[in-house]
């Protein structure tokens, strides 16, 4: 099963949440990744993250997409469910794509939207 954002259209690369909300969203994507993060790897046109899978992962990597995907419409969000792991790819194009890259590629990855 995959879920997959709208059909991006050159949208602004910019996120929509409120300060309290990002603040919020940033601290579930580090928790999430702490616990069950297993790779990250830049790509061409973003970022690739797995994930261990279980229910409860699975049901919050799904959450937290499902926010991005209305907050940050410039960016395409999928999820592949695969034996073992979720895969999560985060793609853009032009600007978007450092953006993406900088939320995860650190050593302590950071939420989509939010920038040291």
């Amino acid at each position: 099963m995959t879920q997959q954002s709208k059909e991006t259209v050159q949208a602004p690369v910019a996120c929509a949440l409120g300060a309290a909300d990002l603040k919020t969203q940033g601290e579930r994507w580090r928790h999430l990744y702490a616990e069950a993060g297993l790779e990250r790897v830049a790509t061409n046109g973003g970022l690739q993250l797995r994930f261990k899978r279980d229910a409860p992962v699975e049901r919050e990597l799904r959450d937290l997409v499902a926010v991005e995907i209305e907050c940050c419409p410039w960016a395409n969000w999928m999820i592949e469910a695969g034996p073992g792991a979720l895969t999560l790819e985060i793609t853009s194009s032009g600007d978007g794509v450092p953006v993406i890259q900088s939320w995860f590629l650190d050593e302590e990855p950071v939420v989509p939207g939010s920038h040291r």
